[in-house]
């Protein structure tokens, strides 16, 4: 197979923002390697599915191995994998923190540092992470200081991966989200969730997938944290 496209790995890529990437990919012409826990082969034959457990980092090096050995390169990264556990502080159990850290920071760890041994082999590529804007904006009643821990990590990862490998080619992002329409809410509770919102709405997942594209061509931007979240990093 020929390895002139440019070929993308995204996490958690099964449904919800990750779906949404894989699409908005596919349509820029990219190859995507998707993995996720549950995700199943695809019949297109430009989408290669490895099924794993992204906080393990063997699974992380069958993804990026397989990658290349299919489609000889490694362009960009979206590490969209994360799990969301909103509970009052006190109430976390080891397990709850274990489980969030393993997927939100070694989930992203291993596959980046794959990743990135691929591209300064070429001396281009790009890497997106997935945080949320509760980093910047906590909201009453919405308890998240798991998920602030660990995207908040994200978000200052991605500035300082962005400096280190500027002048290697490597551009390093970060697209911060407000609350998103995906399978994890039930359309039950849009109502509630997007008056948390400045717009009064949620967002959709395809919002999220314009952003990504937006940084993948946007050549001169690196080091950013893109707030799309219907204004909620900007106040009440």
């Amino acid at each position: 197979m020929s390895n002139s496209k440019k070929v993308v790995v995204i996490t958690g890529a099964s449904q919800g923002l990750g779906a949404a990437a894989v699409k908005a990919y596919r349509e820029l012409d990219y190859r995507v390697v998707a993995t996720s826990r549950s995700i199943k082969p695809s019949t297109d034959p430009d989408i290669l599915t490895v099924a794993g457990d992204i906080a393990d980092p063997a699974t992380a090096e069958r993804v990026i191995r397989e990658g290349v050995a299919r489609f000889g390169r490694i362009d960009s990264l979206i590490n969209n994998a994360g799990i969301f556990v909103a509970k009052p502080f006190t109430s976390y159990t080891h397990e709850d923190y274990v489980n969030v850290l393993a997927v939100n920071l070694n989930g992203f760890f291993y596959i980046t540092q794959l990743a990135i041994t691929e591209m300064l082999k070429q001396g281009a590529g790009h890497i997106v992470n997935i945080t949320t804007s509760l980093v910047d904006h906590a909201i009453d009643g919405v308890p998240s200081v798991l998920a602030s821990l660990t995207k908040g990590g994200l978000n200052s990862a991605t500035k300082s991966l962005a400096i280190e490998y500027a002048k290697r080619g490597i551009r390093v992002n970060a697209v911060s989200p407000g609350i998103i329409k995906t399978p994890m809410h039930g359309e039950e509770t849009h109502a509630a969730l997007g008056s948390l919102h400045p717009v009064g709405h949620m967002g959709e997942a395809r919002d999220i997938a314009q952003a990504i594209v937006y940084l993948e061509s946007a050549g001169f931007v690196t080091g950013e944290i893109l707030h799309v979240d219907g204004g909620q990093s900007a106040g009440h």
